[in-house]
């Protein structure tokens, strides 16, 4: 029998953590306490105008690679999540590759499920391994929210950051994603999203990222208990073999609520949503990448990552790690 394990993470945060009080002395019309009152976060990251989603997805894939003790040759599939391509085309994990210096033809793709990204390229790659025809993915979430962000819009600005985190997947004798679940429902697409797009050389509709945050919020915390029990029950795992509970970093009152569900402490929820803001599809790798290089996942633990996002799609997946 043929398994998927998570070999190495790795991620990569540009520059420097943008404070609350360095949006207010930006001029966005909000306060520290109106933004951690609401969400929990304290700071985020931007990227520079040259940087791109691709850039932030190479040096946490190397990152990752390196944690593997592998080459970035040995790679014959990636797959990157992300709302925030560089171009329209080619495919962001198209330009990875090619940063990468990879050129053994392996299939290289972008998932986008918005902050559900990195649960769905995860459950993918972990297919193809499963399935005999390759044995070792490249699993990357990157963003760079800040570019479709209103900043005159304080409800949404505040919230969102950039960055990106990656995982090396590979075939394994022993289980490591022991269970997984997706779930779409196109319906609720009007209360997150970014109405626009572009059509000869113009912007069409709106660019900007527009949310509806009372009706998400009720929403995301029903999927994600939901998502997380459907999990456990496939594998047939009690709720108290989790060590760690890793949920897509949207707002701490959503996590609280999820853990709630599960009836686990949050001494056991790895929680970055204070200093990385929103990332999207890259919070949960992001999450994961520095819980284990601060020993707090550590081998031999179980986990559960779930992640909600416009669509409205969401998903999780156990994990022995």
């Amino acid at each position: 029998m043929i398994y998927a394990r998570i070999a190495g993470t790795g991620s990569c945060l540009p520059g420097n953590p943008v404070s609350n009080e360095d949006l207010v002395a930006r001029g966005i019309d909000t306060s520290d306490e109106w933004i951690v009152s609401r969400s929990g976060i304290r700071s985020r990251y931007l990227a520079a105008a040259d940087v791109g989603a691709s850039d932030l997805a190479r040096a946490a894939a190397e990152r990752a690679i390196e944690a593997a003790g592998c080459e970035a040759d040995d790679i014959d599939l990636i797959i990157v999540a992300t709302s925030t391509p560089d171009y329209i085309f080619p495919s962001t994990a198209a330009l990875v590759q090619s940063k990468l210096g990879i050129r053994n033809g392996g299939p290289a793709f972008d998932v986008q499920a918005v902050c559900s990204g990195f649960v769905y390229a995860l459950t993918v790659a972990e297919k193809f391994i499963r399935s005999g025809s390759h044995t070792r993915a490249l699993v990357i979430g990157a963003e760079v929210f800040s570019r479709i962000l209103d900043w005159s819009d304080r409800a949404t600005c505040v919230l969102f950051g950039d960055g990106a985190g990656a995982v090396v997947l590979e075939a394994s004798a022993q289980p490591g994603i022991c269970a997984s679940a997706l779930h779409a429902d196109g319906s609720h697409h009007p209360i997150l999203c970014v109405p626009g797009g572009v059509a000869s050389g113009q912007v069409i509709g709106d660019p900007f990222l527009r949310m509806d945050g009372q009706a998400v919020f009720k929403f995301a915390v029903k999927v994600l208990g939901d998502v997380a029990l459907e999990v456990l029950e496939q594998a047939g795992a009690p709720a108290d073999s989790v060590d760690w509970l890793i949920p897509h970093q949207a707002n701490i009152r959503i996590i609280q609520a999820t853990a709630r569900r599960l009836g686990l402490p949050m001494e056991r929820v790895v929680t970055t949503v204070d200093h990385h803001g929103n990332t999207s599809a890259a919070s949960i790798p992001l999450a994961l990448d520095e819980a284990v290089r601060s020993g707090q996942v550590r081998r031999g633990q179980r986990l559960v990552v779930e992640g909600v996002g416009g669509g409205f799609t969401w998903g999780a997946a156990l994990i022995d790690f």
